[in-house]
């Protein structure tokens, strides 16, 4: 990684798509790494991030479960305020987020979050959002609220 890397998380440029920045997190044991490495990329103020469900964020029907395009939405949040310059690795907590499922996302192709700030204030940031997929314009939209904090100190 060539820029933005520290204990918690690797943020740089990814060979393997040009163009895309990879947000990883640095501990496999966490929650977070559920989603494995997460793309991102900034375009006029927006926030592309990216990743690749699998079969274990699955449901039963075959598509993406709930919960997992949820925790996506939320580590996207975070992986969209870095990229936008707003915020650094574990420097914020989500307050709250709404959510709306519009449609069913398929696995083994990526899910995009589009993620745009809508303010910033001096601790807290209010975002926005769709989920979408190849020709599927809107899997859900959301917004949230972050609210920024200090970085946790290493164990």
């Amino acid at each position: 990684m060539s820029d933005g890397s520290d204990a918690l998380f690797s943020y740089g440029d990814d060979p393997a798509l040009p163009g895309w920045k990879r947000w990883k997190l640095g501990d496999e044991s966490r929650f977070n790494a559920v989603f494995g490495a997460i793309h991102v990329r900034v375009d006029d103020g927006m926030a592309h991030v990216r990743m690749t469900p699998r079969r274990q964020h699955s449901n039963l029907r075959d598509q993406m479960h709930g919960g997992a395009l949820l925790g996506f939405i939320d580590c996207a949040l975070f992986a969209a305020a870095r990229g936008l310059g707003v915020l650094q690795a574990g420097g914020a907590v989500t307050l709250d987020l709404a959510t709306q499922f519009i449609g069913g996302a398929a696995l083994d192709r990526p899910v995009e979050a589009r993620v745009e700030l809508l303010r910033e204030t001096g601790r807290l940031l209010f975002l926005r959002g769709l989920i979408a997929q190849d020709e599927t314009p809107t899997i859900a939209s959301f917004s949230a609220t972050l609210r920024k904090s200090m970085p946790p100190s290493p164990a």
